[in-house]
């Protein structure tokens, strides 16, 4: 059962960024979006009912937010409510019954989503030991998995833990991957299949720019993926080095033939970032973290119209503003990437996330310096507002090159 959300607000955009934190930490989440001044007025009587969270923006049109608010939580079985407001509004939205509350204008992804966490953890009273990965005390490292040495703790999300651990028959240093299902949890369940759903689509590709899959473990309760441990970096600290041309364009090559690869099978990436892309010791690419990938049909248009998922910096325009997305998204992504890359900058900043995803659909296409001009073209096929306009397949990267 997935957790389900309501989000209510006059401000489209602002919808459609809650729309995107929400469904980048949960996005198997059911979320109805509500615009009360397109929409009407909820009644008095409205109750909530079938929500597990409310979120709730103080842009309601004529009416005052902190009443509505107020209305809310004095309604009997209201689900919890998070309220986005003003500075100055906070003391009052916590008097009037508020779960949370967020400054619209300045909102932190891994602060909201906690926060929300923690909440629908609370009103679901879930106790401390029924967390989602529940690892030994001493190692970190789930009991049931045999076979692998600790090293250290990579880092943790709400459903997993990452490990740096060494295979004991055979000594190679991986990355582990480990998740707990726990039936009582309903929002781990639609997690533990999408865990074992990224493991699937990555261990279909045999390709020397995607990271190596060594091993899959499922026990009743867990699950675990063991993979190429890769100890370069990522893109991203790269970039902030500074990237010489010729090895931008080698990167560049490399990411095209992988992203060629995934959609020549099925797959899109919709989170491409330097984050997620690694660089072995050799200096070559390897693409990670396929937990926004989704098995797609390349001749049909995907039906989850409505949700956002991916990074604001390198979104494309149709996926900034929840519409249906296909492969030529990926590829908008990589030339932001590339922008970056051969500058050391991103293409468009803007002091909030909704004015990153404004500038995507609105501005001018980024131009480089002249010494950069002889892959002005390029860029302009990848990052070409209307997909219809862009490269229609990353192997076509490699034909302008």
């Amino acid at each position: 059962m997935s957790v389900k959300m309501m989000i209510i607000d006059g401000q489209a955009d602002f919808r459609s960024l809650l729309m995107h934190h929400v469904t980048t930490h949960w996005p198997d989440a059911i979320i109805s979006a509500y615009d009360p001044i397109e929409a009407g007025y909820l009644p008095d009587e409205f109750s909530g009912a079938g929500n597990d969270l409310v979120l709730l923006g103080n842009d309601l049109g004529d009416r005052d937010g902190l009443s509505v608010l107020k209305q809310f939580c004095k309604t009997p079985g209201f689900p919890a409510v998070a309220y986005f407001g003003a500075s100055g509004e906070e003391a009052a939205a916590l008097q009037n019954g508020a779960d949370a509350f967020f400054l619209r204008d300045e909102i932190r992804h891994d602060a909201l989503t906690i926060q929300l966490s923690d909440i629908l953890v609370t009103r679901r009273r879930v106790s401390a030991t029924g967390s989602l990965f529940v690892g030994d005390a001493k190692t970190g490292i789930h009991p049931l998995i045999r076979g692998y040495r600790f090293i250290e703790k990579l880092g943790a999300t709400a459903h997993s833990a990452i490990y740096l651990a060494e295979r004991e028959s055979t000594g190679i240093k991986v990355v582990l991957k480990v998740l707990q299902q726990v039936p009582d949890v309903s929002e781990s369940i639609g997690a533990f299949d999408r865990f074992l759903q990224e493991y699937e689509l990555i261990a279909e590709i045999d390709h020397p720019n995607i990271v190596k899959i060594y091993d899959l473990g499922v026990g009743d309760d867990h699950a675990h993926i063991a993979m190429e441990y890769i100890d370069a970096g990522d893109l991203k600290r790269r970039i902030s080095a500074g990237i010489i041309e010729p090895d931008a364009v080698s990167y560049l090559r490399q990411i095209a033939s992988a992203l060629a690869k995934i959609h020549e099978v099925g797959i899109l990436h919709r989170d491409l970032k330097p984050g997620n892309i690694m660089l072995r010791a050799d200096d070559s690419i390897a693409l990670i973290d396929f937990g926004l990938a989704k098995r797609m049909r390349l001749r049909m248009e995907l039906t989850d119209e409505g949700e956002i998922f991916g990074t604001p910096y390198y979104m494309s325009p149709e996926q900034g503003h929840g519409n249906g997305v296909d492969h030529r998204s990926d590829i908008y992504s990589l030339g932001v990437i590339f922008f970056e890359m051969l500058t050391g900058e991103k293409p468009y900043r803007a002091d909030t996330a909704m004015g990153i995803i404004y500038l995507h659909a609105q501005a001018p296409l980024p131009l480089l310096k002249p010494r950069l001009a002889r892959y002005q073209a390029l860029i302009n096929m990848m990052m070409a507002k209307n997909p219809d306009d862009r490269l229609q397949s990353a192997s076509e990267v490699e034909e302008w090159l």
